[in-house]
């Protein structure tokens, strides 16, 4: 078996899916995992370049972390990959208690311990942008230093109120922390970067603000390869990078793609984001004809609500077509609270409130896809999307159509004949544009 290119692990699902699509651009043979595939899984997709597992570390602490990580960490050790890479989210959302990047970091230490980590957390193409060490965000035509951004200083779990993303990353790490800003990427060759790298730092944080900045960082971490994986931190700027480093090489030769989207009339989306992005691609569909349920809040508790709820859902699916079963429509729907409130009452403890609700969403929605005769859905919200698709018998995704940069259409691998080649789309509450649910629906259409 011919040596992979990459390995990767991406800390939610929808960060997975969007690692995949950036990779699938540059003609990189990718298959993503729902879990730490065996021998044999691995051997039925041995022309593949890439290789993926999704996991769902950035919504956990520290023990749940290392739980799920060291054995993914062994995993991609094994594998020994020319690059292995610690996907997180392009808003670098995290903090020491949550989704620790920094505890990520560490605990890589005991199974890559060559040299030092690049950092990149940049993706100008998706409108993320890293200068003198600072971090912005595109939001609505805008761009947003990270701690003054509209939506993620304001995350409900891990408010983002540093842009700094060494100081950032410090709080989370003892490991020494060096930057390259982008004056030095435009001054100096990959080379002289190279050469030049803080010999006493573990990590290195590149900028990045332009197309000519990423091709330096690509240039660099394509010069840092070696026998052993270069094991690699941040957003999909890094498969973005090292895509363009196989192109620049021409070490691959991009085939034409031998699947594609089916032709569908029925569409399932199950939303669990409460973004402000998301209200408004929840607002554009309903004018595109979309049928929108929103769960009571009582369900969460009430098993006898359950199935009349989701019979009514199938039977929309049948009459309607293309049907939403949604959780909230932005930050300021009243349901939230209403929620919080409910759930806390009946014995649910305040850290455990978005897992519960991301697992009755998964129970629910496997419900839904059992009964029903769909052969599309989308699931919207980066840690709804880890509990749902954990939850649907599933091992596996490749990239069918890229739809919006971040949130491509994936084909389902599964042993289940229901679930083998059923066609989803993950998406974060930030990324799929206001019209996504309405693209995903015409995707393959004639």
């Amino acid at each position: 078996m011919k040596r992979l290119l990459l390995g990767f692990y991406g800390d939610d699902f929808t960060g997975s899916t969007d690692a995949m699509e950036a990779l699938d651009q540059y003609g990189l043979k990718t298959i993503l995992f729902l879990k730490i595939p065996d021998q044999e899984m691995i051997d039925r997709f041995q022309h593949v370049d890439c290789v993926g597992v999704a996991g769902t570390a950035r919504a956990k602490g520290i023990k749940g972390m290392e739980e799920e990580l060291s054995p993914v960490y062994e995993f991609l050790r094994q594998l020994n990959p020319t690059f292995v890479h610690y996907k997180v989210c392009s808003t670098f959302d995290s903090s020491p208690e949550v989704g620790s990047i920094g505890f990520a970091i560490d605990l890589a230490r005991n199974y890559f311990n060559e040299g030092s980590y690049p950092l990149l957390v940049a993706a100008p193409n998706l409108g993320r942008y890293t200068v003198f060490g600072e971090h912005f965000a595109k939001f609505q035509e805008e761009i947003y230093r990270l701690d003054i951004h509209p939506v993620m200083s304001k995350h409900p779990v891990t408010p983002m109120d540093e842009a700094d993303l060494a100081k950032h990353l410090q709080a989370q790490t003892k490991q020494e922390i060096a930057k390259v800003n982008v004056l030095e990427l435009e001054a100096k060759t990959a080379q002289q970067l190279i050469d030049q790298e803080n010999i006493d730092a573990d990590i290195i944080l590149y900028d990045a603000l332009n197309a000519s900045h990423m091709n330096k960082v690509s240039e660099v971490l394509w010069e840092k390869r070696s026998e052993k994986p270069q094991f690699i931190v941040g957003s999909s700027g890094v498969e973005y990078a090292i895509g363009d480093a196989i192109e620049r090489e021409g070490v691959i030769v991009k085939e034409n793609k031998t699947i594609s989207p089916s032709n569908v009339n029925q569409l399932f989306v199950v939303s669990g984001s409460v973004s402000d992005v998301t209200k408004q691609q929840l607002e554009n569909a309903e004018k595109a004809g979309f049928e929108l349920v929103q769960i009571p809040f009582e369900m969460y508790t009430d098993s006898s609500i359950v199935e009349v709820f989701l019979d009514n859902i199938i039977q929309q699916i049948e009459e309607k077509k293309k049907v939403i079963m949604y959780t909230a429509k932005g930050t300021e729907d009243p349901i939230i609270a209403r929620t919080k409130e409910h759930l806390l009452n009946n014995g649910v403890k305040k850290q455990d409130i978005g897992i519960y609700i991301g697992e009755k969403l998964g129970e629910w929605t496997k419900s839904v896809i059992d009964q029903a005769s769909l052969r599309r859905v989308i699931i919207s919200g980066g840690d709804t999307s880890g509990f749902v698709t954990s939850n649907l018998d599933i091992y596996g995704l490749e990239v069918l159509d890229s739809i919006a940069p971040g949130a491509p259409l994936c084909i389902a691998y599964s042993e289940r004949a229901k679930y083998d080649g059923l066609e989803i789309a993950l998406k974060s509450g930030q990324l799929g544009g206001p019209a996504f649910f309405e693209k995903v629906y015409q995707s393959g259409s004639k």
